[in-house]
């Protein structure tokens, strides 16, 4: 195999499950010849050590950990230039693990993610960028930031379940966000949001489709704004998010372009791919960098041919 391949393991990921699958995937890749293994120590740790294996010459990067740590080796990447050198393989250990959902590879399968980096499997992907920070799945603002806070203080409920339980308890008490948002087809101005997510992909929170319409290969970003609303009304948004029904709502408005401007009355707290953030500015610019990512993947099937008409 001519590809050079490090494997990055966040063991803290999932609230352990990192830990508990790094046996399976050293033998799994074991099996393929590859036997660079390396662990994160504290957050956000996955970034230098990518940085510091494609400095050292490798060529495909395997992250295993959830969304938040497949984000941080993609930023690794791309913030390094490597993006057209070096390719990104995903191992599912986290608690949602939507992007993967969207991108189709086989995150849980641990033999198959490492056969398919062996045989040089890959598709290109856009990525989503906000300030120097680059995402694969979503970046969210207001009532998706607050259950973000919430679930680092949950200790008990892990999985896909947590934020479903931090989602629910948010509804009563978070106060909604004046935000404008603005596309180059569309000014909207300011009104109250419950959530605003900007979309690269389909899922994100475990279980809910925020994004029906999203593809990682359109060149455009999908903006779903969820306007505020009674306590009675966000339940029901709630179920429509869970349901991938909420597009039908008035209170709900979908918007794809390649890129969209939002403002605040002051620099926001926000997330990429489920890490936290806080922005340096009120306005800010966020971008689709189209098929900026060498995704390890299975090749998506061929549509079947048409027998010759006689």
């Amino acid at each position: 195999m001519s590809e050079r391949v490090c494997v990055i393991v966040n063991p803290a990921a999932g609230r352990g499950r990192g830990a508990r699958e790094l046996p399976g995937v050293t033998a799994a890749f074991a099996t393929v010849g590859i036997t660079d293994i390396r662990t994160t120590q504290k957050r956000e740790d996955e970034q230098a050590i990518a940085r510091r294996a494609i400095d050292e010459g490798a060529t495909t990067l395997v992250a295993v950990g959830g969304d938040g740590t497949w984000g941080n080796v993609a930023n690794a990447i791309l913030a390094s230039g490597a993006g057209n050198g070096v390719r990104l393989a995903l191992v599912a250990a986290g608690t949602g693990n939507d992007f993967a959902k969207t991108a189709g590879c086989p995150a849980t399968d641990v033999e198959a993610t490492a056969r398919l980096v062996a045989e040089g499997a890959e598709t290109r992907v856009d990525v989503g960028r906000i300030e120097d920070h680059f995402f694969l799945n979503i970046t969210g603002f207001g009532f998706d930031v607050a259950v973000l806070e919430d679930i680092l203080k949950i200790k008990w409920v892990k999985g896909e379940a947590l934020y479903l339980y931090s989602a629910l308890r948010q509804l009563t008490s978070y106060p909604g966000v004046e935000i404008d948002v603005a596309s180059a087809a569309k000014q909207r101005g300011s009104s109250r949001h419950l959530m605003l997510v900007i979309a690269n992909a389909k899922n994100f929170g475990g279980k809910f489709r925020i994004a029906p319409e999203a593809s990682l290969t359109d060149g455009c970003l999908d903006a779903v704004a969820i306007l505020d609303a009674s306590t009675w009304r966000r339940v029901n948004l709630f179920g429509a998010v869970a349901r991938g029904t909420h597009h039908t709502l008035s209170e709900v408005i979908i918007e794809q372009a390649p890129s969209f401007t939002v403002q605040f009355s002051g620099p926001p707290a926000y997330e990429t791919d489920g890490e936290y953030r806080q922005a340096k500015t009120a306005e800010l610019e966020i971008a689709c960098v189209p098929g900026a990512l060498r995704l390890v993947a299975p090749a998506p099937p061929q549509a079947p041919s048409q027998a010759p008409q006689e």
